[in-house]
């Protein structure tokens, strides 16, 4: 985020606080409850939103050297993604060219080939057939044809995008829309993975995405967390068609006032949250990143499942190694904790 729009932000909060407003969202809108318990509805959003819209597996920390590798199967799809001895993003169907079974079972690793368990056809990281045992069993065939079927995927600003329909494309463009400027600057594609949590929650998948999208809560529900740091209710709103940026307002944005705006920092006093079609919030803290993707249960729209990744700057990692991994350990989840034990006053 370039820093005049930093300041522009910065001033935006204050103003809100001196004058005891938040964002206008321009009106009020009636939400039918049928939005986060219909079957029909949850049926198009599976197709429309996931099954035909490219998903983020992760970031590039996730694939940090050539040979590294990720799995997932967050849409009913086994998705092997990997990093070629050339270093670049490759996604494939992780399913065995010979009888469909799963190919790689693990979540994360480091490896150059990947054998089936069933039959031993072995695989390299640009999905080339490179192995099958007793091959001169099998006559006469072509086993370039073989590989692993590829998926279109693409890597731009640290994320990595894969689409579902090995026929498909991925509009690079559209995916940032509006939020190109300010993600090139950030420099998330340098960042390291640290962690992972996941989440299986009996809500809509739209509750837990829209939850993140105001503070008005925070005074009541989060009254001794959340709210010891921030400024409920005040926050800078930015739409950019699918995408959207908000900045929530911290306490400590009340340090700035007499300084010069050539030392403000917009984690001085704010934190962004980036919410990126159709499914991904990142929640940006000092060189810190909390990315968390939202699923639904195809069957059931009542349930939905939270993947939460943790990721951080190198330098911050080497600096303080102990603060790193506990950050790793997971936010949410103590302090989930914290708010559930919680006596009300």
């Amino acid at each position: 985020m370039r820093h005049e729009v930093q300041l522009e932000i910065l001033r935006e909060l204050m103003g809100q606080l001196d004058a005891g407003v938040n964002a206008d969202a321009g009106g009020i809108r009636m939400c039918p409850t049928d939005t986060y318990t219909s079957q029909d509805l949850l049926n198009n959003e599976w197709k429309t939103f996931f099954l035909g819209h490219p998903q983020v597996i992760g970031l590039s920390g996730d694939l940090p050297e050539s040979n590294s590798f990720i799995t997932c199967d967050d849409v009913g799809v086994p998705v092997l993604g990997t990093r070629d001895a050339s270093g670049k993003f490759r996604a494939f169907l992780n399913s065995c060219r010979h009888r469909g079974s799963m190919v790689v079972h693990e979540r994360r690793g480091m490896s150059s080939k990947f054998s089936c368990m069933f039959h031993g056809w072995t695989y390299d990281s640009t999905g080339s057939l490179v192995g099958i045992p007793m091959r001169e069993h099998f006559g006469e065939f072509d086993s370039t044809c073989r590989g692993l079927i590829e998926l279109p995927a693409i890597e731009k600003h640290g994320f990595l995008w894969v689409s579902m329909d090995p026929d498909g494309s991925i509009d690079v463009d559209g995916l940032f829309e509006g939020l190109d400027d300010d993600l090139t600057h950030w420099g998330w594609d340098q960042y390291t993975f640290i962690g992972e949590q996941s989440f299986d929650m009996r809500l809509n998948w739209k509750l837990a995405t829209d939850t993140f999208g105001e503070t008005y809560h925070f005074k009541r529900l989060h009254r001794n967390t959340l709210a010891n740091s921030f400024h409920g209710d005040v926050l800078s709103y930015r739409s950019y068609e699918r995408n959207h940026r908000m900045v929530l307002c911290l306490k400590s944005i009340d340090q700035l006032r007499g300084q010069p705006e050539s030392d403000w920092h917009i984690h001085h006093g704010g934190f962004p949250v980036y919410f990126l079609y159709p499914n991904v919030v990142i929640n940006v803290s000092n060189r810190r990143i909390i990315v968390v993707r939202v699923y639904p249960d195809p069957k059931d729209p009542g349930r939905s499942i939270s993947r939460v990744g943790y990721y951080a700057d190198p330098e911050v990692i080497a600096d303080n190694p102990a603060a790193s991994e506990s950050f790793g350990e997971g936010f949410f989840l103590p302090w989930l904790k914290r708010e559930r034990t919680t006596p009300s006053p």
